[in-house]
């Protein structure tokens, strides 16, 4: 078994973010497609661990014939599923295994996507290329410097493009990383920007997930000329009994545990 200090919060860039996340999701695809797989589809689009379905609401609205990019589409479903709908849909990934996993999907759904190994701070395509953009817990919640990710998104959109995100809420950062009755106290700080740390021995980041607060999501948005249409906190559903992680239907009858945004590219003048 490999050595590890514990995790903690404490500063990092998101080089170090980049480097930790990378090898943590290239470790980690294939038991998250096992545990996950069946929860996400192999060519659905779940916003959630609450398992909100954009076949039910809609946030992308109309997309038929649309260029879309999925930013951090893991295997893929998403956007196989945005291609289902009559889309041109493209995806982005850091992790080079979960992209192997898009592949293998494509063979066995008959539905291929185009993939890229890339990062949201430094997207791999042309201003204007995009008409949607959207990312289901794909990247953002892993990324330090938000601003630059947001503006990288606002500069491939085409004119009145949107683009619709979920992220953990920073509501579930201020409780400890427990879904069961223990982990319903407030363990930090709101304002503490401190980012979630795992390490080997050696001190090396092997994990990060920075924090961010909404007020920050909100400056980061409009900072790169966005316009914010809508935010939805998800509910709990009655009946859902899936854990995911911190996520689960204990703590999700006391607090929202996804931010979805919905934004729109400014015209010039507004």
């Amino acid at each position: 078994m490999t050595q590890r200090q514990p995790a903690r919060f404490r500063p990092v860039d998101d080089a170090e973010a980049q480097r930790a996340n990378r090898g943590d999701w290239n470790r980690e695809a294939d038991e998250y497609q096992r545990a996950h797989g069946k929860f996400l589809g192999d060519a659905s689009f779940i916003w959630s661990p609450e398992g909100v379905d954009e076949a039910d609401v809609r946030l992308l609205g109309d997309i038929e014939g649309r260029r879309v990019l999925e930013i951090g589409c893991g295997a893929g479903q998403c956007a196989r599923w945005l291609r289902a709908q009559g889309t041109e849909a493209v995806g982005i990934d850091l992790s080079h295994r979960q992209l192997q996993h898009s592949r293998r999907l494509d063979g066995e759904t008959s539905l291929a996507v185009p993939v890229a190994c890339a990062t949201a701070t430094a997207l791999p395509f042309s201003d204007g290329s995009f008409d949607l953009a959207c990312s289901a817990f794909g990247a953002l919640p892993f990324i330090v410097d938000i601003r630059t990710a947001l503006r990288e998104v606002a500069r491939v959109l085409r004119p009145a493009g949107r683009f619709v995100f979920s992220v953990v809420h920073p509501m579930r950062q201020v409780f400890p990383d427990d879904p069961s009755e223990r982990g319903l106290w407030v363990s930090r700080s709101y304002f503490d920007d401190s980012a979630y740390v795992e390490s080997d021995a050696d001190g090396f980041a092997t994990y990060v997930e920075p924090v961010h607060t909404l007020g920050e999501w909100v400056a980061a948005i409009t900072a790169a000329g966005l316009r914010i249409d809508s935010l939805l906190e998800p509910r709990w559903p009655a009946g859902h009994t899936r854990v995911w992680g911190a996520w689960g239907p204990i703590r999700g009858a006391y607090l929202p545990g996804t931010a979805i945004f919905s934004a729109s590219l400014c015209e010039l003048g507004t």
